[in-house]
Parts: structure tokens; C-alpha cells; sequence
């Protein structure tokens, strides 16, 4: 909230306001026990620019509920204004009303054009990250993305931006997992499919791959460590990836502790042997 407007109201008192609640940024207040999530920092950023700014990039992806954000990364916001406060950062650039939307009653741009600044300000492989993970959220369209790309054809960074938007893939369930779709796009191999259901003699659901190559019967797997430290995870998986080896597919399966060079060693002895 602000403060100034919570005192002017009469909705808080002086005390209240020092007692129960802390500030966040100039007269920007959030309650003392608030959970600072990216949301929560979004919407501080935007009542600290008095409600004229508009909510963009990550902060814009938290809106619209995609997950992985960082919690404790800079509110992002599109306002003119250079010096902004600790936590803020802020950039100016032109967008459109139809690029725009209100999420509860905060101004942020909507899932098309939060595509594009995050492909156009981040490193290609953190931009298609963050898009994957807000595709999921949102059901965005690549090609809405691609049509704001084009209104925009002359930004600086467009030829990153249309690199990243050609690579963006709904399945993917974590930033993990697209960097191991990117890890062997990168190296070559043809674009992998994501979240291919898996079924058994006799039609049952067997599992779901996270990605892989149907027609080659090869899948990687990214396990988080829920997969080792959760006992019937760690059962579920070890039933699964035996039926997955009775019907002839490779699992491949990656963790955090895999390097790059060791995945595409393990890919290519499994490509060898199927092609």
C-alpha cells in the first residue's frame, strides 16, 4: 500500500503504519509478516511508480502466474525514470495499449509482449527458460510473440529476441529441463519432442517422457532431487523406467550433478544404437 494515501484516508494511523508495517520502497509499505514473493515485489514496484508504470519482463511473468521467478531478483517495470529505488530496475521503451493488461488491478503487459522483452533482455538460453515457463502459465502463442517481434523489428536486440521465441517450448516443466532440450538442439540433434505419453501393450499410460525422440525410442530425463529424497518417487521411477525398457525405449537420466559433455556422451553412444 502506500502509506501517504493509508494516512490521508484515515485507514491507518502514524503508529499503525510504523508498528505493523515496513517500507518497501518510498512510501511503499507492505505489512511486517508479508511473504516477499515476485508478485508481491511487482505490484510494490508499480504503487512506487504511483500507479503509472507498467509492470514488465519477469515481474510481468510472475503476474501471469508462470513459475520459477526469482523471489529475490529487482521488481521489473516500463517507466521513465533512472534512478529508481533498491529493487526496482526500470527501463523505458515504447508499448502499445494492446500489449497491456490488467492483472487484479495492476498494469502489466500481457503474455505476447512480456515474451518479447524477456527474449530481448536476457541471454538467449535464460530468455527461453523464462518463456517456456510463462508459455505454461499462460497458453501464449509463439507466433503472438513473433507478430510484437515484428512490430518491434528495428529494436537492438531483435535478432536475439527471434532466436530465443523460435526455440520457446510449452513442455518443458523447469528451467532444467530446457537446458537440456537446448544442451542437444546446441549440439545438433534434431529438436526433441516434450512430455510424450508412453503407451503399453495394451494401451495403458506408462509414462510420460520429458523429452526425447519417439520414432528412436530414446528419452532424457531431468530428475530434480524430490527424485532421490522422496522414497515412493524413488519407487514410482524405478517402476517406471523398467516398463519404459520393456518396450525398448533408452532412458536417459540427468540430474544437477551432469555436465554437458557427459549428457551428449551418454546421447550419443544411445543415437549410435538405434541409428
Amino acid at each position: 500500500m502506500i502509506g501517504s494515501e493509508a494516512l490521508a484516508a484515515g485507514a491507518l494511523t502514524r503508529h499503525a503504519l510504523r508498528s505493523r508495517f515496513v517500507a518497501l520502497h518510498p512510501d511503499v509499505y507492505v505489512p511486517c509478516d508479508e511473504d516477499l514473493t515476485a508478485v508481491t515485489r511487482a505490484r510494490a514496484a508499480w504503487l512506487w511508480s504511483r500507479r503509472r508504470g507498467v509492470v514488465a519482463g519477469h515481474s510481468a511473468s510472475a503476474l501471469h502466474g508462470a513459475n520459477w521467478v526469482d523471489r529475490r531478483a529487482p521488481a521489473q517495470l516500463l517507466y521513465e525514470h533512472r534512478r529508481p529505488p533498491a529493487g526496482i530496475r526500470t527501463w523505458s521503451d515504447t508499448v502499445a495499449d494492446d500489449e497491456t493488461e490488467v492483472i487484479g488491478d495492476v498494469l502489466a503487459t500481457n503474455p505476447a509482449r512480456t515474451a518479447f522483452d524477456l527474449a530481448c533482455r536476457n541471454p538467449v538460453g535464460d530468455a527461453v527458460a523464462a518463456i517456456d515457463a510463462l508459455a505454461r502459465a499462460t497458453r501464449l502463442k509463439v507466433a503472438d510473440a513473433e507478430l510484437v517481434a515484428e512490430r518491434y523489428k528495428g529494436h537492438r536486440n531483435i535478432r536475439r529476441a527471434r532466436r530465443a521465441l523460435a526455440l520457446v517450448d510449452a513442455g518443458a516443466e523447469s528451467p532444467r529441463e530446457t537446458w537440456l532440450r537446448l544442451t542437444v538442439i546446441e549440439a545438433g540433434y534434431p529438436p526433441p519432442q516434450t512430455q510424450i505419453p508412453v503407451y503399453g501393450e495394451y494401451g495403458e499410460l506408462v509414462a510420460v517422457v520429458d523429452i526425447g525422440w519417439e520414432e528412436l525410442k530414446i528419452a532424457l530425463e531431468y530428475e530434480g532431487d524430490h527424485h532421490r529424497t522422496d522414497r515412493r518417487q524413488l519407487r514410482r521411477d524405478i517402476d517406471r523406467y523398467e516398463a519404459l525398457h520393456a518396450l525398448g525405449w533408452i532412458a536417459i537420466r540427468v540430474t544437477a550433478d551432469h555436465t554437458r559433455g557427459g549428457v551428449l556422451a551418454r546421447l550419443a553412444t544411445a543415437w549410435d544404437r538405434r541409428t
